[in-house]
Order: C-alpha cells, then structure tokens, then sequence
C-alpha cells in the first residue's frame, strides 16, 4: 500500500533525481518526475505505476506552471516538491562566458524558485493546507572549487532561497530545508577517480559514496510531520577535502 503522498522531483531523468525519485516511489509515493528529456523520465519511471514522467524546463516560467497543474489536475495536492535540477558550469570569474552564467543562474537558481512558487501557491491552496520543500544544495553553498564561480555563487543563493521559504511558507504549513551534497557517485562525480583541480593547483583524486545514501536522507527528511523540519542536512564522502578547505 502506498503512503498517499504526492511529491515532484526535478532533474529527475538521471544521478541524483533518478535515485530520489526511485526511493520516494519504493516508499509509496506518487512521483512527478520532471526534466527536460522524456526518454530520460520514462527510465527513471520504469513503468511504476505511480510515477508521472512531465517533461519540463524549470528555467520557463510557462513550463513550470504546466508541471505543477498537471500535478493537480492529476492527484489533487502536492506533499513534496525536491527541487533538485541543476547544472555543473565551471570557469573562473574573468573567463567565464556570459551565456554559461545565465544558464547556471536559469537553473540552479531561478528554476528553483519558480518551482517552489508553484509549489507553495499549491500548498497553500490544498485541504490540508501545507507541504514540504527540500532544495539540493552543495557544498558550494558553503565552500568554492577552484573556477567554479557560476555554480558557487548560484548554490549560496540557494541557502538564501531555502531560508526565505522556510520564512514565508511558515504561516502556511510549509515547511522547507536543504540538503548539501559533497561527491555522491553519479555520472557528473565520475571525473573525480582521475583528479580534479584542487585550491593548491594540484590535481588529486577524491572519493566518493553511493547516491543511494542521499536518497535515503531526502527520505528522511520528507517523512517528517510538518510540526518538524530538518533545516540543512551535510551528506559527504567521509574523506573527501571539505573540511580542512583553505
């Protein structure tokens, strides 16, 4: 039997969405799954019965309106919105394009607040009223890679965003937190087994850990009553150069 709730996941056709939004199914969820290629959607989905395959651009205003309607029109209500689509852009501030800033800033921050808009004009709307939002951050949002400026600056205004949201949904039930990832195993972290650049200049390897640790977190923190809230939550390879950065 499934728990009833309905959630949207975002970035969900591969790495981490794929692994949250596969967890939240097994847990008896109904899952919007959201990004930009349908193929993608149809593989996270697998033909689960409870999974909504919506393809999507969180960074349209337009497309993410039709996301969330077509969530209400299909379940009624929104539980969980894990707004988790984001790009990796690399470059330092003195080379790095004006395009490739845009399209970090569309994404990993103007998406997630368009989504949380709609999420949270939902929520508000829906008996019962509330619902939770969980926001991927990073452990960017707390310190930088060498010639990552776009993503950097994109995942600190993120904990930015989370706060005002947990702020302003208050009175409404809602709740938000956000989650900050350091090397979960994906497709984006299988460069780091041959070294990426590190502060000091040299190139060394880091390790990582499974994403289904990350998912099994979301799920924690998704499962909670909304009279509780996990307000960030640092998930990272134990070993990995975080603490001890600069």
């Amino acid at each position: 039997m499934g728990n009833g709730r309905i959630a949207v996941v975002t970035g969900a056709g591969s790495g981490l969405g794929r692994e949250i939004s596969r967890a939240l199914l097994g847990a008896g969820y109904r899952v919007a799954l959201a990004g930009r290629r349908a193929d993608a959607l149809a593989e996270t989905a697998d033909g689960a019965a409870d999974a909504l395959p919506v393809p999507t651009d969180v960074a349209d205003p337009d497309s993410v309106a039709a996301l969330f309607e077509t969530v209400r029109d299909r379940w009624g209500r929104l539980d969980l919105l894990v707004n988790n689509a984001g790009v990796s852009v690399g470059g330092t501030v003195d080379e790095l394009s004006f395009a490739d800033w845009k399209r970090a800033v569309d994404t990993n921050l103007t998406g997630m607040f368009l989504c949380a808009q709609q999420a949270v004009r939902l929520m508000k709307a829906q008996d019962p009223r509330g619902g939770r939002i969980i926001n991927n951050g990073s452990i960017s949002a707390h310190a930088p890679r060498p010639a990552s400026v776009a993503y950097t600056a994109t995942k600190h205004a993120v904990t930015g965003l989370t706060k005002s949201i947990s702020l302003d949904g208050r009175a409404w039930n809602v709740a938000c937190g956000q989650i900050d990832i350091g090397n979960a195993a994906t497709e984006m972290t299988l460069r780091m087994a041959d070294g990426i650049p590190q502060a000091d200049g040299s190139i060394k390897a880091e390790p990582t850990f499974d994403a289904r640790h990350v998912a099994d977190a979301v799920l924690y923190m998704a499962g909670l009553p909304l009279d509780a809230n996990v307000q960030f939550l640092t998930v990272t390879a134990t070993a990995m150069p975080y603490i001890g950065r600069g």
